[in-house]
């Protein structure tokens, strides 16, 4: 999902920097509110923990280049099950930040681009949680339509905000449709693997309910809304 350098530049990034401070309004919005709830460990110690997933998924998950960006296992529907909205974007900031300062200083540039990419998604997954979840569902017990509702989400609304930074950088010519439907068809291929990332992770979370009220994880996963 990382956009490629040079195809939106100049003034054109401003858009990018307005799109990126949105969402990084809204996440702090969330840990406002999560705050006021369970305290500032329910923010700082996930955000940690998210980080450092973050900054393994890009950096060392394998990932390879189709048409105007990279496919990458970004997990983040997983992130939101295990640590919350807030805690996820934070870390999808800090990760994507942290690779691109040691690693990719190329993509540095793109930086406002791929953290409202990684970010808006997250929101809209948040959206569909409410709606396709019911009250009284822990997430530790989602079933594969749920999983499969959520990660749809987030990977559909990852290749629509590619795309859109693509038409806006370069318009409708031929070649960038192209490519953007090659990207498109290959990253929706992670729509297979992370509905059962997401099981096998919750799955596994049942047997540490002795983290029922900590704050490094969200309260959701093992309570009713």
């Amino acid at each position: 999902m990382h956009i490629e350098p040079g195809i939106v530049e100049g003034p054109k990034l401003i858009l990018s920097y307005v799109t990126a401070g949105g969402a990084g309004a809204y996440a702090l919005y969330l840990a406002s509110k999560l705050v006021k709830a369970r305290g500032l460990g329910s923010v700082l110690l996930p955000t940690l923990a998210t980080t450092a997933l973050v900054f393994v998924f890009f950096q060392v998950f394998p990932h390879y280049p189709v048409g105007i960006s990279e496919v990458h296992l970004i997990l983040g529907s997983t992130l939101f099950l295990i640590f919350g909205a807030a805690p996820a974007a934070f870390g999808l900031a800090g990760g994507l930040l942290l690779q691109g300062v040691f690693f990719a200083q190329f993509d540095l540039p793109q930086y406002g681009m791929n953290v409202t990419t990684l970010l808006v998604p997250l929101f809209a997954l948040q959206f569909v949680a409410h709606k396709v979840i019911a009250p009284e569902t822990p997430y530790v017990d989602l079933k594969y339509r749920q999983a499969l509702a959520l990660s749809t989400t987030y990977q559909a609304g990852i290749v629509s905000w590619v795309a859109f930074w693509a038409l806006y950088g370069e318009g409708f010519a031929g070649q960038t449709v192209s490519n953007i439907v090659t990207f498109g068809a290959a990253y929706m291929t992670v729509i297979i693997i992370e509905p059962l990332a997401d099981l096998g992770v919750l799955a596994a979370a049942k047997g540490l309910r002795q983290l029922r009220d900590s704050p490094v994880v969200e309260r959701r996963l093992f309570n009713p809304a």
